[in-house]
């Protein structure tokens, strides 16, 4: 599942338009439309912001590198 969608259920899972989302979570509309229309680059502490009133998190794991 993908964060556009998942955020989507959650939101009316619990009832909440965007506004409502957009206002309990400290955002701003604009980022959770953008979120839920899949926009590419996002601020991933705002968008954790959103997800913690749902108990989720966004997290990034690195692959290991190797140079050459």
């Amino acid at each position: 599942m993908n964060l556009s969608t998942f955020l989507k259920e959650q939101r009316k899972h619990n009832n909440l338009t965007q506004e409502d989302l957009a206002a309990k979570s400290g955002v701003g509309l604009r980022l959770v439309r953008e979120i839920e229309q899949g926009k590419v680059t996002m601020r991933m502490d705002k968008v954790n912001q959103i997800l913690a009133l749902f108990g989720a998190e966004l997290t990034v794991n690195f692959k290991e590198y190797k140079n050459g």
